[in-house]
């Protein structure tokens, strides 16, 4: 192995650990990342329900009501993403 390549996977190393995005709670960020984390878990119990109602541990309703929530988390983050490109497509057209 030659030495200049471990000295560059050490360097990318030590680089990489630097430059990570700490968690932040506060402001945008923070906002950003438990409105993800909530979209996650709305999906997740979604899927753990349907699968529960195709073995026959969950009734009818609690599926459609856990696909109900599973679609209003996607519409609702679809509109975000409509949203947050429309913004920056507006930023694109002003000019400099």
């Amino acid at each position: 192995m030659d030495i200049r390549n471990a000295l560059a996977s050490q360097s990318y190393a030590t680089a990489k650990t630097a430059v990570a995005p700490s968690p932040k709670q506060g402001g945008v960020e923070g906002a950003f990342a438990q409105m993800a984390g909530n979209f996650t878990n709305s999906l997740v119990q979604g899927e753990q329900t349907a699968r529960a109602a195709m073995t026959g541990g969950a009734d009818p309703h609690s599926l459609v009501a856990a696909l109900a929530s599973s679609q209003s988390a996607i519409d609702t983050v679809a509109s975000v993403r409509d949203r947050v490109v429309e913004a920056y497509q507006e930023i694109l057209r002003m000019p400099v």
